[in-house]
This record gives C-alpha cells, structure tokens and sequence, in this order.
C-alpha cells in the first residue's frame, strides 16, 4: 500500500504536492456562506470553465426529461446552461443559492425568449419552499457534492416530486483507489474554496426509500459523472 501510495505521489506535479502539503480533509464540510462565495467567484466565468465539462451531463438529463410531460423543478440551475434545452411543452422552475448565478439566468431566458420557465428563485435546496408533489420531474445536475446536507437535500427532491414521478441527479462520485482517488483525497480539503466536495460517496445519495433506482449510467469525460435516474413510488408504503 505504501509504495503504491508513494508511486502515485510521484507523478503527481510538485506545485500540486506542494499546494496540498500538511493539509487533511478531517472536519472538512460545505457550509452556505463558503458555498454563495466559491459561486461569486464562478459566476463570470462558469459557462466557459466547469459549464463545458459538466455539458455531457446537462445534455442526457435534459434529453429524457423531455420524453416527459408536466412541471419540471431545476435545483441548482445556476446560469441557466440547461434552460435553453428543455421542451417547449415542460414548465421550467428553478432555484439556485447563489444570485450570481441567477442574474446570468435571467439574462439567458430573456435573450433566448424562453417563455417555459416561469420561475427563477433564490432558495436553499434542503428547504424547499414547494407543497408535496408539486412536479412531475425533479432534478439536480452537480448539485450533491455542493450542499452542506446532501441527504437531506436528497429527501427534499422525493418529497416535492409526485407519485409516479421521476428525481434524476447528475454528480462526480469518488474513486477508493487509483491515481484518481488519490488526488480527490489530497483536494478534499479545498472543498470550501473549490465550491465543491473531491470525496464524496455514492451511499449519500441512496437514501430515500420511496425512489427506486431505474438508471445509473457513467458520463462523459472519462466517467468523471454519474447519472441517476429515481422513480419514485405510487404509494406512500415506502415513505411512511
């Protein structure tokens, strides 16, 4: 393990060994202050940076919720990237905490007349301000490695979505091994600065026993996301 663990150390860049030096992810957590400054300092530039990686992800969500009908909640829309894709037939909601991110989304809607989206909210994703079963489709794209309460968060997707309906997730989930694990291991604690969580497990998402998992599938670049799809029960058997 140790010279596996020293191997991988020396193909890491110096200025990266360097940069995370005498630090440890022990205590490392997200909190909403650290979270709204990470995505101030994104906002001017995430369309061009983190918003072309991640557009694999947005494009596939986007293509399945529109086989669908009905009202559509985005949590953690941010700029607005997904907007302009989603059916012309589906009711757009989203939030966002940053509003930052927001004001690039009204822009977006306004220059690309996008009469579907009826609304745009600052909000807190593991206190959503919306009645039981308001959407058909709910829907969260790199949004659980961000939250200070990803579980939480998670039961606040089911219980907004109807019976029946479908809670998909977009996220990067960790490596326990290799050069990429490694490297997640030694940002964890950048977390507050990056905006986002390098270590996070899958087991943190899994927590909703009325969504069943339907879909998960690896993404686009190099498997670095995952897409969830969830429907969520008929019945209130599971939740109660």
């Amino acid at each position: 393990m140790r010279s596996t663990q020293r191997l991988e150390e020396s193909r890491t860049p110096k200025f990266f060994r360097r940069f995370t030096e005498n630090r440890s992810d022990a205590g490392v957590k997200m909190d909403e202050d650290a979270i709204r400054s990470a995505y101030r300092r994104w906002a001017p530039v995430y369309d061009h940076t983190f918003g072309r990686v991640a557009a694999e992800g947005r494009k596939h969500s986007v293509e399945i919720i529109n086989q669908g009908r009905g009202r559509v909640l985005e949590v953690g829309v941010g700029t607005g990237l997904s907007l302009p894709a989603y059916g012309r037939h589906l009711e757009i909601v989203g939030i966002d905490l940053s509003p930052e991110m927001l004001e690039k989304a009204r822009e977006r809607i306004v220059e690309e007349r996008l009469a579907n989206i009826t609304g745009l909210y600052e909000m807190d994703a593991a206190e959503l301000k919306f009645h039981d079963a308001s959407f058909d489709t709910v829907v969260g794209m790199y949004v659980m490695t961000v939250v200070p309460n990803p579980e939480k968060v998670m039961r606040e997707l089911a219980r907004v979505c109807r019976p029946g309906g479908e809670v998909i997730i977009v996220n990067h989930f960790s490596a326990e091994e290799g050069m990429r694990g490694w490297v997640e291991r030694r940002m964890a604690p950048f977390a507050d600065m990056l905006g986002w969580r390098p270590v996070f497990d899958i087991e943190r998402v899994l927590v909703c026993e009325d969504l069943q998992l339907v879909e998960k599938r690896g993404l686009r670049p190099w498997g670095l996301f995952t897409m969830m799809r969830f429907r969520k029960a008929r019945t209130a058997k599971a939740a109660a």
